[in-house]
């Protein structure tokens, strides 16, 4: 892996545009999400540097420590909260997060109605699907996505796609497929997944949005306890 942060950046970048015109689609259909979590000042500052401007958090309150004297200067800033989220949470990730890709409950979508509703403030939401339903992680079991994508719907909240995170032992692309299939079944266009170990598979199987971490930013420090995303 390349030393330095501007030589990964373009590697990636790269290796994206190559996914995408395999695949016959245009390269400006999918965008990096830098999964910026656990990642110090500096990092940041150069990644905003060399132009990156989405973003992809774990915690609603790391992320507020780490972008809410950030937010004011950077208009063209899109936050993703990408990390699960619980329902006493929902008015904090409201007011940050301009796309929660992390409903998975209903309960979930009564919080963040209400705490929508409350602030005037209503992000983008994704469904996180748990396609393997792995009893360890987040995420709506596939059966059950079409009545919580309803349910949201009706309670006036913007789902505007799917999230991902296949299980770490099974082949990702028919995760991503069965992710693709159940998006087009709602009328969804957007569809979070792919991270750095397969994000180019993902592209392929129409993937809008990457989420790169330690391919873009190196590994993680291994004293910080590593987080889902």
């Amino acid at each position: 892996m390349p030393e330095q942060f501007g030589d990964r950046l373009d590697l990636i970048r790269g290796r994206m545009e190559a996914a995408a015109m395999a695949a016959s689609r245009d390269p400006a259909s999918v965008t990096l999400t830098a999964v910026s979590k656990t990642q110090p000042p500096a990092a940041i500052d150069e990644a905003l540097d060399r132009g990156l401007r989405v973003f992809g958090e774990n915690r609603v309150q790391e992320a507020q420590t780490r972008w809410t004297d950030r937010r004011a200067d950077l208009p063209d800033l899109e936050l993703r909260l990408i990390g699960p989220l619980q329902s006493n949470k929902a008015g904090d990730a409201v007011a940050l997060f301009d796309v929660i890709e992390t409903l998975d409950r209903p309960k979930l979508i009564g919080a963040l109605a209400a705490a929508s509703d409350s602030l005037g403030r209503s992000p983008r939401l994704l469904v996180q699907v748990n396609t393997g339903e792995e009893p360890q992680k987040a995420g709506v079991a596939p059966r059950d996505v079409d009545s919580l994508i309803a349910e949201a719907r009706a309670a006036g909240l913007m789902v505007e796609g799917l999230m991902v995170i296949p299980p770490a032992d099974e082949e990702p692309i028919l995760h991503f497929a069965l992710l693709a299939r159940l998006a087009a079944r709602n009328g969804l266009g957007v569809l979070s997944m792919g991270m750095s170990g397969d994000f180019e598979a993902a592209i392929r199987l129409g993937a809008t949005h990457v989420r790169i971490g330690s391919a873009l930013f190196g590994e993680r420090n291994p004293g910080l306890v590593p987080s889902r995303g």
